[in-house]
């Protein structure tokens, strides 16, 4: 088998689409840890456009953005598929995906927003955007998205939720709320609960540990910028 490098931060969502895959698909990865404020000269090579994680290595060659990873690794790797294989559920899911990946803005300006009005505001436009899922994306009558297996939606769209769920923490807001959203909620509670997911995901209270001061230092940085 060729070599499969991932390098990346442990605490993003981006990361963590990755990470499930590869682990949902049974394949062994070295995982390379990055400093977000000193990256490796080797990230800088395999990703000099955009600078980011995660990137993948497979036999020497990069492949840069989360989703575009997922998918790659999909097709290389065809056991326990993440896309549907009727062309007009895959364009639907590709849909989902894209739509999941616009709410970074909304979750930032949430995540940045200052106590009191802002943040309520900011949590309203949150909500406006999730309850597209709820109504639109998301079916009780199934386990996850596209049934009784996690697919690519479920991994874009579990990223993100969690990390909703950790400003939860962070901010002693409630946004996932079960009365508000039945089915998203469902579906989380399914999705964080399936066993490789569980195994391959920090733990909340390291993540709120770890994450308060780096987005007080992130902000700070962008401050003198």
């Amino acid at each position: 088998m060729a070599e499969v490098k991932l390098h990346g931060f442990w605490y993003s969502p981006y990361t963590l689409r990755v990470v499930w895959t590869l682990n949902l698909k049974g394949i062994p990865y070295e995982n390379i840890e990055e400093d977000r404020f000193n990256k490796s000269p080797l990230l800088l090579q395999y990703n000099p456009i955009h600078k980011k994680t995660p990137v993948l290595v497979h036999d020497g060659k990069p492949i840069c953005e989360s989703m575009i990873i997922v998918e790659y690794i999909d097709e290389i790797w065809p056991q326990n598929t993440l896309l549907p294989a009727d062309p007009y559920d895959r364009a639907q899911a590709r849909f989902w995906v894209k739509y999941v990946d616009e709410l970074i803005s909304v979750i930032a300006a949430f995540l940045h927003s200052k106590v009191g009005e802002e943040r309520e505001k900011a949590r309203e436009n949150l909500w406006e955007r999730l309850r597209v899922i709820e109504d639109q994306c998301l079916d009780d009558r199934k386990t996850f998205y596209g049934g009784d297996t996690i697919n690519i939606v479920d991994i874009a769209l579990g990223s993100f939720i969690k990390f909703i769920e950790v400003q939860e923490d962070m901010f002693k807001v409630k946004i996932l709320q079960s009365e508000r959203f039945p089915r998203l909620h469902l579906w989380f509670n399914n999705f964080k609960d399936a066993p490789v997911i569980k195994e391959n995901t920090p733990d909340q209270e390291k993540l709120v540990a770890f994450l308060n001061p780096l987005i007080e230092k992130i902000k700070a940085v962008k401050a003198s910028s």
